[in-house]
């Protein structure tokens, strides 16, 4: 039997292009019989390893980001704030250890759950997920209860998931990556290769052989 193509998704929900990636390997069905695996990271980490200076930090790109992540919004249909949310980019670390400890001790729809949830209260509807507060009440709607979102934001606590975020992070460095989205794939030949940005999705479906036809999303032909 020939095996899947495979999809690795790294992120940060700190990234808006991010977001757009997943929202698209989510909902758009070119990538319906694609094995995808969603990898929490800490994109400030990886940075740091990469020697790599923030985007939000060099002259105009910070003023092009906020024009490039709408424009793939608008070509893909991605719901997202039309201006960036407050205190942007916040501090994500919080987040990203939620969510690497649920990817550690639950399965990948747990993490989807969370991260659904997560994504549309801060790209889709601008709340501050960072907060306390908010993120607690986005997990508990998300998690099934008050008690699953105290036990993961517990457990994000612990050394243990700490030390996850850090080897996610790591990994997603070994593969090649320098920012995000960050995609590793494997193809049906067994063959693997890195892609890196939203706007390189089109190479993604190359690569993967995928059927550019199932798909009535005319964002396609911004990339294809």
């Amino acid at each position: 039997m020939v095996p899947k193509p495979k999809i690795t998704l790294y992120f940060d929900t700190v990234s808006p292009f991010a977001y757009e990636a997943y929202h698209i390997l989510r909902n758009d069905p070119i990538f319906k019989d694609v094995d995808i695996k969603y990898v929490p990271i800490f994109l400030g980490g990886l940075m740091n390893k990469c020697s790599n200076t923030p985007p939000i930090k060099i002259k105009n790109k910070d003023k092009w980001i906020n024009v490039e992540r709408l424009r793939w919004a608008h070509a893909f249909s991605i719901p997202i704030v039309a201006d960036m949310p407050p205190n942007f980019p916040p501090n994500t670390l919080p987040i990203q250890r939620v969510l690497a400890g649920i990817e550690a001790s639950q399965s990948q729809s747990a993490v989807i759950s969370a991260l659904d949830a997560l994504y549309k209260s801060y790209w889709a509807l601008g709340q501050p997920i960072y907060e306390p507060t908010q993120l607690r009440t986005v997990l508990s709607s998300s998690l099934g209860g008050e008690e699953a979102a105290d036990k993961v934001l517990g457990a994000a606590e612990t050394a243990e998931v700490k030390q996850r975020l850090v080897e996610n992070t790591d990994k997603a460095f070994a593969e090649g990556a320098f920012g995000l989205p960050w995609f590793t794939c494997t193809n049906t030949k067994g063959e693997t290769e890195g892609f890196w940005g939203v706007d390189h999705l089109g190479q993604v479906v190359q690569f993967l052989g995928l059927d550019k036809g199932v798909s009535g999303n005319g964002g396609w032909k911004s990339v294809l």
